[in-house]
């Protein structure tokens, strides 16, 4: 309907509104999606062992972990400086399992644990995830430690390390 000065009607106008507000989720489908997911950058020839290129090309490979591109890296890596308890520590572990595939293992050393190098941090061989990745990440949950010896007191106990304490 056209307005008496030859514009659209306030009620063409509303009416979509009303429709969107109706059916908020239509406005979605109606666009196409035509955005690639972005995947992390090659790394030079020679300086990772990472398999990148292999993964991409075997069909129903597990790709997830291409999606850490270095700038998500370096926000998982701050987010893994900042702990602030032992359940947060854990959620992140779930976390980097189901949007990534990474298996992260935190546990007590064999010997004394006197420094947070005596916690064994260890991530399973994955394809796909780099070298520095594999390094970084460790590092990061011991430089959070570190930050807030709390978490690694409740990881101790949780291990029943300081029960007689």
């Amino acid at each position: 309907m056209l307005a008496r000065d030859g514009g659209v009607s306030a009620d063409i106008l509303l009416g979509g509104l009303k429709t969107l507000w109706a059916n908020p989720t239509a406005a979605l489908y109606d666009c196409p999606m035509t955005t690639t997911p972005v995947i992390r950058q090659p790394c030079p020839p020679g300086a990772c062992d990472c398999g990148r290129d292999p993964l991409l090309e075997t069909p129903g490979a597990d790709v997830r972990i291409l999606f850490l591109t270095r700038a998500e890296e370096k926000r998982l890596v701050e987010r893994l400086e900042n702990l602030q308890s032992l359940s947060d520590l854990e959620r992140l572990q779930r976390r980097m399992h189901e949007q990534l595939g990474i298996r992260v293992d935190i546990a007590p050393g064999f010997n004394e644990v006197r420094t947070m190098r005596g916690i064994a941090i260890s991530i399973n061989e994955l394809p796909g995830l780099c070298r520095k990745t594999r390094a970084s990440i460790p590092a990061a949950i011991r430089r959070g430690l570190e930050k807030n010896p709390e978490v690694a007191y409740e990881l101790l106990n949780a291990n029943d390390l300081l029960r007689d304490a």
